[in-house]
């Protein structure tokens, strides 16, 4: 089996940049899998995990919280608004994040924002069920 290059960024550093075997999307419309060679795509992405397999044959597993995926040219590069590698989620602080939108939407308070509240609550989860694979 080949390799292609996986470059996941956000505004601020690149998260990773490594040769893979393959890699798992959470694309907008469900995941979607990359294998070296695969045609031209791009994807819009969604709160997930992205899993890739190192050359090793490792699964590794970011966590993305939207963005873009374009593969061209042998090279798959994730445009994230945010990642965070599986080893680098702080579980205590996601699972206190989860706790406070779980308040906040059962609250019950006209105040509350409630789509952002649900959105923060989904990014807790899925960063919770990282953490705990890792």
């Amino acid at each position: 089996m080949g390799t292609l290059r996986l470059e996941v960024v956000t505004p601020d550093k690149t998260v990773v940049g490594a040769d893979v075997e393959m890699a798992v999307c959470p694309g907008a419309e469900g995941e979607f899998g990359v294998l070296a060679n695969h045609i031209s795509l791009l994807s819009a992405l969604k709160v997930g995990a992205l899993r890739y397999r190192a050359s090793g044959g490792k699964d590794e597993y970011v966590f993305i919280s939207g963005g873009f995926a374009d593969m061209n040219n042998n090279v798959l590069t994730v445009l994230a608004e945010s990642a965070e590698l599986a080893g680098n989620i702080d579980a205590a602080r996601a699972q206190s994040a989860r706790e406070r939108a779980e308040k906040r939407l059962a609250a019950g308070d006209d105040a509350v924002d409630v789509a952002r509240a649900e959105s923060a609550l989904q990014r807790a989860i899925m960063r919770l069920s990282i953490a705990v694979r890792h």
